[in-house]
């Protein structure tokens, strides 16, 4: 299993707590390191100490299921499994059906089993390796979503070197599980930020809407271009620049296009999404940079539950209507107010 460092940061002291005992509402933060980012939960105002426990539990768990890097998770051994039949949780089934639904719906822009050309350019640590057309040509060949098949809890992948890599919708789902389980429990007003992408409950502790800021692409990380004000919403943030390197003056970022095997060349620098279901905007921020401007709104307009921020390469903004959207002419410190 591959080794992970996880550290808890706690706003509030347990001795407090306690003292205090559960008559009292209170509110709780935490951050850790899940899915190989930074996640952070805060809660305010309730009675129930339990709930941001059974949050963190739930985060492990499903890290248990959906990650490609842990050995012993579910899609690992599907993604090993070569071709042969693999029963798997009602979740992560559930999970690969959704993200099916996607690729329909863009047409194969958003493909899950893009994990052959993820691994080959491995853009998190590359100092400037380009692979060769021929290994591209290699690795777009075992893409291709059409070669899952699901029987019940059951799944397997149609070709042995074929491998499914979640990490274009996983997050979104489980911000939409968590945001569940805090609502069940009552709570009235919360954030979740898995990396970027953030879910509020209601509106903050003070009864004002949660101002998210957008960031700037390619600016310092808590530079925004502007921001949208939201409650009981769900807003998501794809862009080029979030994870990439740089080759002979050549920028080479992770959204790779599953048709050419090379880092999409669309119109479109970011993507932001805010909606209902975290899943359904981590989806589509991906695939509306993939598909460009024109396609990605074509998409977000088809879709009556979802309103879209899209930034050009050169920093123009197209925003359906309805988004709030608001640009900010100077910098800000901080992405969520």
């Amino acid at each position: 299993m591959k080794k992970r460092y996880i550290e808890w940061s706690i706003l509030f002291a347990m001795t407090v707590m306690l003292l205090c005992g559960c008559s009292l509402e209170h509110d709780y933060s935490e951050q850790g390191i899940f899915f190989d980012t930074l996640v952070s939960i805060n809660i305010y105002g309730t009675k129930d100490k339990t709930v941001m426990e059974d949050c963190l539990i739930l985060c492990e768990e499903y890290e248990q299921k959906f990650s490609r890097t842990i050995d012993t998770s579910e899609i690992s051994k599907l993604n090993s499994a070569k071709g042969q039949w693999v029963e798997l949780s009602e979740d992560t089934v559930g999970l690969i059906e959704e993200a099916i639904e996607y690729s329909e719906m863009t047409e194969g822009a958003f493909d899950i089993t893009v994990a052959p050309l993820t691994e080959l350019w491995h853009v998190n640590d590359n100092e400037g390796m380009i692979p060769s057309k021929e290994e591209i040509e290699k690795a777009k060949s075992h893409i291709n979503y059409k070669l899952i098949e699901i029987d019940g809890n059951k799944v397997r992948l149609k070709d042995k070197e074929a491998q499914i890599d979640l990490g274009g919708i996983a997050k979104g789902y489980i911000a939409d599980k968590l945001k569940a389980l805090m609502m069940e429990r009552g709570v009235k007003s919360a954030m979740i930020n898995l990396g970027g992408n953030i879910a509020v409950i209601g509106t903050k502790k003070d009864g004002n809407n949660w101002n998210v800021g957008i960031q700037k692409p390619f600016a310092d990380r808590n530079e925004v271009i502007g921001s949208v004000s939201v409650q009981d919403k769900t807003i998501v943030s794809s862009g080029i620049y979030e994870r990439y390197f740089e080759y002979k003056g050549e920028i080479y970022h992770h959204i790779l296009d599953p048709y050419t095997g090379y880092p999409t060349d669309s119109d479109l620098g970011a993507v932001t999404i805010i909606g209902e279901s975290s899943a359904i905007a981590d989806a589509l921020s991906t695939s509306c940079i993939l598909l460009g401007s024109e396609k990605g709104m074509e998409l977000i307009e088809s879709i009556p539950e979802v309103e879209a921020v899209f930034i050009t390469r050169d920093e123009k903004i197209i925003k359906s209507s309805g988004t709030g959207f608001q640009k900010i002419s100077s910098n800000t410190d901080t992405n969520v107010q």
